[in-house]
């Protein structure tokens, strides 16, 4: 990985911002160690620090020349496709050995141009600078694995990988961006400004275009939806050959060992399983968090995955599988260090507790390369559902009622058949009075902390929907549309960035990879609920690979199930951040402090086993609403830099 800054004059004055770039480059210093290293062309100035991670990160010599001198570049990447890069551009495979990434970037650049950045497949973030056209490029990668932000300023384009590198120019204002922190508390999918005021974000697999006069977005990549029509057992062995590639792609490094996340769920399971095919003999460290105490968990959820990852871990002996014990630990500690890691709010800081313990047991064993699963829902082990929806609105009534009785079979009710079916074609206010006469409610209030008069001033709910979220959460009756829009709804930029300055190894999601998504939105939805199965197509294709206990589970696992043992230990330091929200203007204009000062008072008084911990209404209040308005409101003061 890499620390990217940059600096374009738009005024026309050469050389101007040099200096400039060295400071905004040293405030990054956590994200890229190695010395400074930058460069001047005309009106632009671009720098990079290295964090060394890949085996051609030996011969990176900072920015790069291209176009006869008229171009440069940095770039914070991983590609993954560069035999095929190479053989398209008619290099060598010696000559590629010795190629680091930024150069290889600039020669797909050199041949295509800026949409021939559309060709990289893997991580990252590019700026380029065209002396010629007087013209500034910024792009990412399809999902966004590497964070880009800009800041156009009075007579000048600022531009870095996290917003404390734009923060080290005076000219940038130290200010949050209040819709921003309005959307998190509402669980938006963020929009394009960052969660500072006036800094923007690259939207992942975009390039954004400056010249002196107007700016143009170009969309790098568009999946293909033209579908497959292969046999059954063809898709199974397909989606296995697919994520055997993007597993071993995401293993190149420099040095250390890998690890992976090990859930006892297929997502985790298959990645990890393919992983330690693929690295064997060599060993593969695989961490699965696990309570610290019994906890209780609502119906149909897994609180201890220990078993199930054991079970997975048994049958690979390359595996050296780490539990991870909850320690009751509060997550308000945390709060501070996620600030100057990830420069944004943790959504859920209950997860953020065995989160970092996983880290700290991932660095301790010297892991340079962490695989997860975090998008399988997505690709891996789509369950299929919004097939039943799609017969009815076509029609086939006959075919719906079939794998209907198939479900029933399989153990889902008539209701949840029916609910299923139905309920992407009902109203928002139906299927609101629907599940409230089940006692259930989607209701913004339940489980956000935002204060109602921000809700309104910020047009909370036009905003969801411009974004394509209803606010209802009906369930959907496009199962690509769904699928597509879930994928894109998460920006893991700042999280990578921020775990590689905090423990000093590269998060990689096999799952994510746009070869594997463009794959899998191929394939029929009937063949991920083949006779009745949801997430058949990840059981067929991963039957000899993974424990019969894994293939057959139709829970879905609970993180941090013993929450609540850490937050009740630290009930009196969550009311004196409560408090603390009430003297900071800012969070106390989105914040609603009143509510979450009432829960505080209100906590349960439970035996950390008691079953109550895991009614729906309980962790709504208190997991959800409470310390995520919580961590939004330290972030908020924080930047106010208020005590």
């Amino acid at each position: 990985m890499t620390a990217l800054a940059g600096l374009w004059d738009r005024r026309g004055v050469q050389g101007a911002w040099e200096g400039a770039v060295g400071r905004m480059l040293d405030a990054q210093a956590i994200y890229g160690p190695e010395p400074a290293a930058r460069r001047t062309l005309g009106e632009a100035t671009l720098g990079r620090r290295l964090f060394s991670l890949l085996p051609e990160d030996d011969f990176d010599r900072g920015p790069v020349s291209g176009g006869d001198g008229t171009l440069l570049l940095v770039a914070d990447a991983r590609i993954d496709n560069r035999d095929e890069l190479a053989e398209r551009l008619g290099r060598s495979m010696a000559d590629l050995a010795r190629l680091p990434e930024p150069a290889l970037v600039m020669a797909v650049v050199e041949r295509w141009g800026v949409a021939g950045l559309g060709h990289l497949v893997g991580a990252f973030a590019v700026i380029l600078w065209d002396e010629r056209r007087r013209a500034l490029t910024l792009a990412r990668d399809a999902l966004g694995e590497r964070p880009l932000h800009y800041h156009q300023g009075d007579g000048f384009l600022g531009v870095a990988s996290m917003p404390k590198g734009l923060h080290a120019l005076p000219e940038v204002p130290y200010l949050t961006s209040a819709a921003t922190s309005a959307d998190f508390l509402a669980l938006l999918p963020q929009g394009g400004e960052s969660f500072f005021a006036g800094i923007e974000r690259v939207l992942p697999g975009h390039a954004f275009t400056f010249t002196a006069d107007s700016v143009t977005q170009m969309r790098l990549w568009t999946p293909s939806d033209a579908p497959l029509r292969l046999s059954a057992s063809d898709y199974a062995e397909g989606l296995r050959a697919e994520l055997d590639r993007v597993v071993a792609s995401r293993l190149r490094r420099g040095d250390g060992a890998v690890g992976a996340h090990l859930s006892g769920g297929l997502d985790s399971s298959s990645v990890t399983a393919s992983a330690a095919l693929a690295l064997a003999p060599d060993t593969l460290h695989a961490f699965t968090a696990v309570p610290g105490t019994p906890a209780p968990v609502e119906a149909g959820r897994i609180g201890d995955e220990g078993p199930l990852a054991a079970a997975l871990a048994a049958r690979y002996p390359n595996i050296a599988h780490v539990l991870v014990r909850g320690q009751g630990a509060s997550p308000l500690p945390l709060l501070d260090r996620h600030f100057d890691l990830y420069q944004r709010p943790i959504t859920n800081p209950c997860n953020a507790v065995w989160w970092d313990a996983t880290n700290d047991a991932a660095r301790a064993r010297g892991v340079r390369v962490l695989l997860t699963g975090n998008m399988g829902n997505f690709t891996l082990s789509h369950d299929g559902s919004q097939y039943l929806p799609t017969l009815l609105r076509h029609g086939r009534l006959l075919a719906l009622a079939g794998i209907a009785r198939q479900l029933h079979a399989r153990g889902w009710s008539a209701r949840r058949v029916a609910s299923t079916t139905l309920s992407p074609f009902l109203s928002p206010r139906l299927w609101e009075w629907a599940n409230a006469r089940l006692g259930r409610s989607w209701a913004l209030g339940n489980y956000s902390a935002l204060r109602p008069d921000a809700a309104q001033a910020h047009d909370i709910y036009a905003r969801a929907s411009a974004r394509g979220l209803d606010l209802s959460y009906r369930p959907w009756a496009d199962g690509r549309a769904m699928r597509l829009w879930g994928l894109e709804r998460v920006d893991m930029g700042v999280f990578n960035k921020g775990t590689l300055g905090g423990w000093g190894f590269d998060l990689r999601d096999p799952t994510a990879d746009r070869r594997l998504i463009e794959w899998a939105l191929r394939v029929p939805e009937e063949q991920y609920i083949l006779n009745g199965e949801p997430r058949s197509l990840a059981r067929r294709a991963f039957a000899d690979r993974l424990p019969a206990e894994i293939l057959h589970e139709t829970r879905r696992g609970y993180q941090g199930a013993d929450w609540h043992v850490g937050a009740s230990a630290a009930l009196a330091g969550l009311r004196e951040e409560i408090e603390a929200v009430t003297r900071c203007a800012d969070a106390d204009a989105l914040v609603d402090a009143g509510r979450l000062r009432a829960l505080a008072a209100d906590w349960p008084d439970f035996a950390p086993d008691d079953p109550r911990w895991a009614d729906r209404a309980i962790t709504d209040r208190y997991r959800y609403q409470l310390l995520r308005g919580v961590a939004a409101g330290h972030f908020l003061r924080r930047v106010a830099r208020t005590n």
